[in-house]
C-alpha cells in the first residue's frame, strides 16, 4: 500500500531560496536551497493518511497543516528539489500503515518468580556491601 502512494506534482509548492552557511562566493550569487510547502488538509491523500499525518508531532508541520521541507544538502538546485521531494514521499509512506493496536498482556507467573528471585540476589549482593564487623 505504501509503494503506490503518488503525490500529484500540483500540491506541492517549490520556491528556491538562498542556502544558509558557509559556502563562499557561490552562496551569494545563486539561490540553491529549496522550501516545499505541502498542504496536507487541501491533498488528495485518503482521510485516515491525512489524520495520521496531522496526528504526528514533527517541527515539520506547521499548526495550519502545511509540511514545510528545506532542502539545502546539495549546491545543485536539482538536487536539493529531489531531496525535498523524497523526503515528503518518505513522511508521507511512514503513516501510511496504520499503527498495529496493541493488546494488553499479563505477565507469566514464571516471569513474576524470576523477577523476585533476581531482585532478591541483587538486595543479597547489596547486604554483602555493608561495614564489615568482627
Amino acid at each position: 500500500m505504501a509503494d503506490d502512494l503518488f503525490i500529484p506534482h500540483h500540491e506541492y509548492e517549490i520556491t528556491a531560496i538562498r542556502a544558509q552557511g558557509a559556502g563562499g562566493q557561490n552562496i551569494n550569487k545563486v539561490s540553491n536551497a529549496v522550501h516545499l510547502r505541502f498542504d496536507v488538509r487541501m491533498s488528495s491523500l485518503a482521510a485516515d493518511h491525512k489524520d495520521r499525518l496531522l496526528a504526528l508531532h514533527d517541527h515539520r508541520i506547521t499548526r495550519d497543516g502545511v509540511i514545510v521541507i528545506k532542502a539545502q544538502q546539495h549546491r545543485s538546485l536539482e538536487m536539493n528539489r529531489e531531496e525535498a521531494v523524497r523526503r515528503l514521499h518518505d513522511l508521507v509512506r511512514s503513516v501510511a500503515e496504520p499503527p498495529r493496536v496493541r493488546r494488553a498482556t499479563r505477565p507469566t507467573r514464571a516471569s513474576k518468580v524470576r523477577r523476585v528471585d533476581a531482585k532478591v540476589q541483587r538486595g543479597q549482593i547489596k547486604a554483602l556491601r555493608g561495614r564489615v564487623t568482627d
